[in-house]
């Protein structure tokens, strides 16, 4: 009886077993399981919308550029011709508000240089506006070379009123074309200034203004080393402080002074060293003061 009873609870024990094991998942099922859910997070995050919080208050406005110009056929411009062009170098008589009594007499020279690409040939110098100081309308001009300078002057007559006057005069090409001047009165004219006064009452009219009334030069010596001498003369007695002024751009570093008891010429003799081949050089005299004006010159030439 016992073996009978021992042999039913070993059998329902099997029989539980059995039931048992058939409702555990295998190993296949676990997997099936595992890749299932791999697959629906995947569609989770792809499916998803992707929300973005903006960075200092949101994404900057882009503003379309302003619209591109439509292109011509436009030519390009030209350069100006430089043919015939002038440059105003200085006064080298009658500085500016020199003073003149009525009726008067004196001679105005300038100095320019033809600074364009074309030799000057049958050029004039012509009034302009102003008071003409009984000058001609015109005035020939003679043959002139690019690069070279040339002194322009005229015998002029002072008003017989008394007064302040300018006469502005220009340069006129042989085919009547004004011709632009570099450093000149609004680029185009050069000018005489005086002022009239009564001999009675007139300031300096029997002692003039104390000036510079011309400086000379010679020039002595050969390739390379050269001397040359100039000299200053004034109407009166007063001081003159000068500095020498080279071609090649260069200036004395110190002026000379020159002391005058009464009108007269100083002289002065340098040396100078020059040795280039073919070719010149000069040296002017510029007038601090009184005049503030340039005076020249002494060339020095080498075969």
């Amino acid at each position: 009886m016992r073996n009978k009873l021992r042999m039913i609870n070993i059998l329902s024990i099997l029989i539980v077993v059995f039931l048992v094991s058939c409702n555990l998942p295998t190993q296949q099922a676990g997997e099936g399981l595992s890749l299932t859910a791999a697959a629906q997070t995947i569609e989770a995050l792809t499916s998803a919308t992707p929300t973005f919080t903006p960075i200092g208050g949101g994404l900057p406005t882009i503003t379309p550029s302003a619209t591109l110009p439509a292109f011509t056929n436009t030519p390009v411009a030209t350069a100006t011709s430089n043919c015939n062009v002038a440059q105003f170098i200085t006064d080298i008589t009658i500085p500016d508000g020199t003073i003149m009594t009525p009726g008067q007499a004196f001679t105005k020279k300038w100095r320019l240089k033809n600074i364009g690409s074309c030799a000057w040939n049958g050029f004039s110098l012509t009034f302009d506006s102003g008071d003409s100081m009984g000058g001609p309308a015109s005035k020939p001009i003679g043959a002139v070379s690019p690069n070279q300078e040339v002194d322009l002057e005229l015998n002029l007559t002072a008003p017989v009123s008394l007064g302040n006057y300018r006469g502005y005069w220009r340069i006129l090409t042989n085919s009547s074309v004004l011709v632009p001047v570099v450093n000149g009165y609004q680029g185009k004219s050069f000018y005489v200034d005086i002022k009239v006064q009564n001999p009675a009452t007139a300031t300096n009219t029997s002692a003039p203004a104390f000036a510079v009334t011309n400086v000379s030069f010679s020039v002595s010596g050969s390739c390379p080393n050269f001397s040359y001498t100039y000299s200053i003369t004034t109407n009166g007695a007063g001081t003159v402080t000068s500095h020498r002024v080279f071609s090649d751009g260069g200036t004395d570093t110190l002026p000379k002074t020159f002391t005058f008891a009464s009108a007269g010429t100083q002289s002065v003799t340098e040396s100078v060293y020059f040795g280039v081949p073919s070719s010149s050089a000069w040296t002017d005299i510029y007038i601090d003061s009184p005049n503030h004006q340039q005076f020249g010159r002494a060339t020095f030439t080498c075969p």
